[in-house]
């Protein structure tokens, strides 16, 4: 083939690769990706809301290595083998789609967003400057403003991430950067012993964005929170005066405005008094509960979230954007984002360009690559209207509801608390427990009674439910409805399952 190329008129070979025409077969490309459209389609979209499917084809990580053939060669495969990866790939993954995955704080499968993401897949774009993401950044822009108002800020600014974690650790740099803004270019020699405040119930990542950061988590104070998981104001307030006492420096608050286990909402009014008494950064961590805010029903669960400096909201979780769809919202409007992160590389965010280079909002990021995932929100929004987002938020929460009244009336259920969001968390109670005293030895025969049934429900790929042990609390079930695809018969299956698998318990 070398020689037959090399004969054609103006052939060109340098260190001994022929440089005339494409390397790549345009037509076997296109029929791989019309093929492989075909199985996604019939495999994922068509089965999204099929209950008689698997959640889950389950097999042991030895035994999956065996089937996926997972060893990459010197020579490729060919193009059915390929199709036959793809195949294998969705057949054991799990399936977020299904109407009975409630493991995580996300579920569901939303067309439009799917949609979305196969045109920006396609066209594989990345939002650091107009040039390159005109439309991108242009939707980038309209989203932050549509989701500020109802954060209820007459201005403000922010920027997508790749995770609510990221959003918090953003929040809590930016927040130093405010406190002491020579930081960026001395670092972290000569400054005081900084700390921040957070509940006990927050997510993990306050504790990893301050080691990330140098602030080191031992400086991180836990604040107490009541029965319902909410920081209680009165020991923020302790805690904040015994760090000035201590002769440490205070910058930071982040409350919580859905939490990961129980769903819980901390009382954003009265924190946000206790910020403004000693000049802390306020930001709120509503990366789960951040989308109430649609709902004109339950937007009260985020009371006073309009005094925040700062909001991290994650619509791939109750909006179903699709992950990853994670925003970082500020009420600063004077550029802070861009003086704290800025690094003006010259080679990208030239000043004598011929458009308006403020679009070029690359520079407010830490990130130099970065995906159009705004795109995804923007598209469902523009399908669904504002209305139906709020269908989705209204619906899930009254099967949140259903379930809760549900589990009253079996036997054997019993619910941790009341949940106000759409955690529901709940204790199994087999036959044979439920005459044993109530003692140790029925505390610790109950804790190995959810991870048996979690075995048995994945191997038969019936439904995905997550479990975990709480603050002194064995093991419960959290059960999270989020997805428009469950339904009251949902509900009701999951509580026969789980009947039905711990029978023999």
């Amino acid at each position: 083939c070398k020689q037959e190329m090399l004969q054609k008129k103006n052939a060109v070979l340098v260190d001994g690769v022929i440089l005339n025409g494409p390397i790549m077969d345009s037509k076997a490309g296109e029929k791989f990706v019309e093929d492989a459209c075909k199985i996604i389609m019939e495999e994922v979209v068509q089965k999204a809301d099929d209950v008689t499917e698997k959640v889950c084809e389950w097999q042991a990580p030895e035994k999956l290595k065996q089937i996926l053939d997972l060893e990459m060669r010197d020579t490729g495969e060919c193009h059915q083998k390929i199709l036959q990866l793809c195949r294998d790939v969705i057949k054991y993954s799990v399936k977020t789609n299904h109407p009975r995955f409630f493991n995580q704080l996300y579920a569901g499968i939303d067309y439009y967003s799917l949609v979305a993401r196969f045109i920006t897949e396609a066209l594989n774009p990345s939002v650091y400057t107009y040039e390159v993401s005109p439309v991108f950044l242009l939707v980038e822009e309209a989203v932050i403003k549509k989701m500020i108002e109802f954060i209820g800020w007459e201005e403000g600014d922010g920027i997508f991430n790749p995770g609510g974690s990221v959003s918090n650790m953003y929040a809590m740099n930016l927040a130093r950067y405010k406190f002491c803004p020579e930081i960026k270019e001395k670092g972290l020699s000569g400054l005081p012993r900084l700390v921040l405040f957070t509940s006990e119930e927050c997510h993990y990542s306050m504790k990893k964005a301050a080691s990330f950061l140098g602030i080191g988590t031992e400086n991180v104070y836990f604040i107490k929170t009541d029965e319902r998981g909410k920081m209680i104001p009165e020991e923020l307030e302790k805690q904040v005066q015994r760090a000035r006492k201590e002769g440490s420096a205070p910058f930071l608050v982040c409350a919580t405005a859905g939490t990961t286990v129980l769903g819980a909402f901390d009382p954003l009014d009265k924190i946000a008094d206790i910020c403004e008494k000693h000049g802390l950064w306020f930001h709120v961590d509503a990366s789960w509960g951040g989308s109430a805010l649609i709902s004109r029903k339950h937007r009260r669960l985020l009371h006073g979230i309009h005094r925040a400096d700062s909001v991290a909201w994650n619509p791939h979780k109750m909006l179903l954007a699709g992950i990853q769809c994670c925003a970082l919202l500020v009420k600063d409007n004077s550029g802070l984002l861009k003086k704290c992160y800025s690094a003006e590389a010259a080679y990208l965010f030239q000043q004598d360009k011929f458009y308006d280079v403020s679009y070029d909002t690359g520079d407010k990021s830490i990130q130099c690559s970065r995906r159009p995932d705004a795109f995804k929100f923007w598209l469902m929004w523009k399908a669904l209207g504002t209305t139906g987002l709020e269908e989705r938020v209204n619906r899930a929460l009254a099967l949140a509801r259903y379930l809760v009244e549900e589990i009253k009336k079996r036997e054997g259920f019993q619910l941790l608390l009341e949940p106000e969001y759409a955690n529901v968390c709940f204790w199994y109670i087999p036959p044979s427990l439920r005459k044993m005293e109530d003692g140790p030895e029925f505390w610790q025969k109950l804790h190995q009674v959810a991870p048996i049934i979690k075995e048995r429900m994945m191997k038969k790929g019936s439904m995905m439910l997550g479990y975990q042990p709480h603050w002194g609390k064995v093991n419960f079930f959290r059960q999270v409805v989020i997805s428009p695809q469950v339904s009251r018969e949902d509900m009701d299956f999951l509580l026969d399952e789980i009947e039905l698998l711990a029978k023999d318990l």
